[in-house]
């Protein structure tokens, strides 16, 4: 029985020496053990199923957001290919408006030209005209007057001197003699009114 006593002895050291070691602090060792199978039978179901759910929602975010990057990416370098096209075809078209801008001006320039040109023409042909039918009408005024003078001469000349001079060539001399008369006194006249 001495083992009895001894055991109980042993028991209420180590109870004894239990008590004076446990530290509010740490847990009992059966705690931290069933702590930890715990964790660890969690820890293998998270990551053998959850995990992968996490990681494979996590791989199609990225791989969204990465063609999302890649379509922006592709969309800006098609609008900056498109703007740079734009901007030479806005080139292109001033270029043009300027060619044709300076065309134009060329164009109607020549037109210009071409119309005083014809127009100078047309004015010289007016005044040619007008000069060859003044003088058309001259001359005819001029034999009209001729006659008419002659015919008067003539009959003033026969009442004057008292005879008939109806023979056309000393008609026509009386005349012309009387127009010629006309024609000194006219031009005397005229340049004696330039000289004063």
């Amino acid at each position: 029985m001495i083992t009895a006593p001894l055991v109980a002895a042993a028991y209420s050291v180590a109870a004894a020496a239990e008590e004076e070691e446990v530290n509010p602090l740490l847990p009992h060792t059966y705690d931290i053990v069933w702590s930890l199978v715990i964790v660890v039978i969690i820890a293998v179901v998270f990551i053998k199923y959850a995990l992968p759910k996490f990681q494979a929602v996590l791989d199609e975010r990225t791989e969204k957001i990465e063609g999302g990057l890649q379509h922006a990416e592709a969309a800006q370098a098609e609008a900056a290919e498109l703007r740079a096209e734009y901007e030479q075809q806005l080139a292109d078209a001033r270029t043009e408006a300027a060619r044709i801008k300076e065309a134009a001006r060329a164009e109607g320039g020549a037109i210009v030209t071409e119309l005083k040109a014809k127009a100078a023409a047309e004015a010289a042909r007016t005044v040619e005209t007008a000069q060859r039918q003044i003088e058309a009408e001259r001359q005819q005024a001029a034999v009209s007057l001729r006659n008419d003078v002659g015919a008067l001469a003539t009959e003033l000349a026969s009442k004057i001197v008292g005879e008939s001079l109806e023979d056309s060539a000393r008609q026509s001399r009386v005349v012309d003699r009387f127009l010629e008369e006309l024609e000194a006194n006219a031009t005397a006249t005229t340049s004696a009114g330039k000289e004063n």
